[in-house]
């Protein structure tokens, strides 16, 4: 069997989760926001590999905007209603 043969009969995973019917059954936001808080630790955790120059400033720098994206993200309240999901993240800096 070539090797075009083969991937022709062989059943891929759906490659986009978001079109699969059952998502909103199956899709629970509270643990996707749990998930984003334990990137975003993992990423303020994580060794700088060993880099010099511009490989190292962009690597750290990379890191910030990943640990402020994630730290975000982790920070949001999510609602999911009728399929639609809505994550509300406070800009404002000022938790009273």
């Amino acid at each position: 069997m070539g090797e075009n043969q083969y991937r022709t009969q062989t059943k891929l995973p759906n490659p986009d989760p978001l079109n699969s019917i059952s998502m909103t059954n199956e899709f629970d936001p509270a643990a996707m926001i749990s998930r984003f808080q334990e990137r975003a630790k993992a990423v303020q955790n994580r060794g700088i590999p060993p880099v010099e120059g511009p490989e190292r400033r962009a690597f750290v720098e990379r890191a910030k905007v990943d640990y402020m994206d994630y730290a975000m993200l982790g920070d949001a309240s999510a609602e999911l209603k009728d399929g639609v999901l809505t994550l509300t993240i406070d800009l404002r800096g000022d938790k009273s």
